[in-house]
């Protein structure tokens, strides 16, 4: 047996040990990206190297294979790609002022870390520090409103329930308002998306910068009926949304930067062509026209706005020539 195929046998022993069910033959072409027939070979391997393998039936009359009462001690992966996922997401969720989450991560790094002998605990965190080393994304270079640790710990169990909140937002001694969070948006300026009852019945948009305290209440509610928090993004080119502006968004990257828009996904619904003069054209439906125009500024004078006319007005007159590189 090749190296390479031992390790796909490990890693197949180690599915079939942590899914409760047991892993079909489907799934294990999925996994590992081959053929039925060589899935059917594997498992004939895992069942002649493993005592202690079983073979069920599903529901659907499909062959599982589980192993039971495995020893995790014999069937130990090296630990060095899970210390440095979780190494960056726990400097992300720092970054982003979820402590909860961080505090949550770390423990669960260095629980891998004391599992480890003090010589591959050495070299699993010297490989995950160079690694995260070279990641500059975990630096998160740029400007970010900042957010309040405290505040963001009671919405993210506000949204476990989901519980209402009691917050104060906007002036530090303004009126208190109790909403119901359906869920956060996070970038250049983060936002929580919430019904405020008294209000009416539409979501709105609070930026958490500006919630300067928040409370989870006892006290649940039913999630708006078809909600979804993707769907609700969509309809914003960032975080803020306008429904008075929400219609088609077509842009004409001149023929000079269309390889490089071609590049970039601007809205997940969009749509781009070449025209045969070599410009691409852009469409998408959301709203924020305001964010679109701190984009559009970057691409200086080779991107134009064909509709809507309200965009087009407000990037009139600000396109630069003399940027010296694009996005």
């Amino acid at each position: 047996m090749t190296f390479a195929k031992a390790n796909d046998l490990l890693r197949l022993a180690q599915l079939a040990a942590s899914r409760r069910l047991g892993i079909s033959l489907e799934e294990i072409s999925q996994e590992f990206g081959i053929s039925h027939r060589t899935a059917q070979r594997m498992t004939s391997a895992l069942e002649d190297n493993f005592a202690n393998v079983v073979v069920v039936e599903d529901d659907d009359r499909r062959r599982r294979w589980r192993i039971e009462s495995p020893m995790p001690d014999r069937l130990q992966p090296r630990q060095e790609n899970t210390i440095e996922a979780l190494e960056i997401a726990a400097r992300a969720a720092r970054d982003e002022n979820r402590l909860r989450h961080a505090r949550a991560l770390e423990d669960l790094r260095d629980s891998l870390i004391t599992r480890l002998s003090p010589r591959d605990a050495l070299r699993s965190e010297a490989d995950a520090e160079a690694v995260l080393s070279a990641l500059g994304q975990v630096a998160r270079p740029g400007p970010k409103v900042a957010m309040k640790p405290e505040v963001t710990d009671v919405l993210i169990e506000a949204l476990r329930g989901p519980f209402k909140m009691r917050i104060v937002y906007g002036e530090t001694d303004a009126e208190t308002r109790t909403v119901e969070p359906h869920g956060l948006l996070l970038g250049l300026r983060s936002y929580l998306v919430a019904r405020q009852a008294d209000r009416g019945e539409n979501l709105r948009h609070f930026r958490l910068d500006r919630i300067h305290s928040a409370e989870c209440l006892d006290e649940s509610f039913p999630i708006q009926s078809g909600f979804s928090l993707n769907d609700h993004a969509a309809q914003a080119f960032g975080a803020y949304q306008d429904p008075a502006q929400y219609g088609e968004i077509v842009w004409r990257f001149l023929p000079e930067a269309a390889s490089r828009a071609a590049e970039f996904q601007f809205h997940p619904n969009q749509s781009a062509k070449y025209r045969d003069d070599g410009s691409l054209i852009v469409r998408f439906k959301a709203a924020g026209w305001l964010e679109m125009a701190w984009h559009l500024y970057q691409w200086g004078d080779k991107v134009e706005v064909l509709e809507p006319a309200g965009l087009r007005a407000l990037v009139e007159g600000h396109a630069r020539p003399d940027f010296p590189a694009l996005p």
